[in-house]
């Protein structure tokens, strides 16, 4: 019974953080700088978008945030929101699901993705009122 609860009370906190509050909003207002704090700052980032996006490679975080900003100036979003409760791996680890629909400047043709961003606990060393951070490490996104 502990172990449920405790599983339910990570589920509900990870919901209502900063977190998927500032994800969700990067792509609400098609703002790159609000996904930026999340990718990670060592390490490489792996983004899989399908078409009309097309883009899969093991990007640093730099490279994630011109990429998003040209995605955004190319495609940008009209809805985005959770789908599902996230999936803990373990405590230091989730993939958080939401559906992004867009649409192309180009043509004005409309696109929803399911989206999928593999998140992993780290310390964060910047802020002294908060020992660890939520960063992603993956993004991959399948068309509906």
């Amino acid at each position: 019974m502990g172990s449920v609860l405790f599983a339910l009370i990570l589920i509900i906190s990870f919901q209502t953080s900063p977190t998927t509050s500032n994800i969700e909003q990067a792509f609400l207002q098609n703002d790159p700088q609000l996904l930026y704090s999340y990718f990670p700052e060592n390490e490489k980032i792996s983004i899989s978008l399908p078409e009309p996006i097309t883009f899969s490679d093991l990007i640093s975080n730099q490279q994630a945030f011109f990429l998003f900003k040209k995605i955004f100036s190319s495609f940008p979003s009209f809805e985005f929101y959770s789908v599902d409760t996230p999936l803990f791996l373990d405590t230091d680890q989730c993939i958080y699901q939401a559906r992004w629909s867009f649409k192309n400047k180009r043509n004005n043709n409309q696109y929803g993705f399911h989206i999928f961003f593999f998140m992993v606990k780290v310390k964060d060393i910047s802020n002294s009122d908060s020992n660890d951070k939520w960063i992603i490490s993956e993004i991959k996104a399948e068309k509906i």
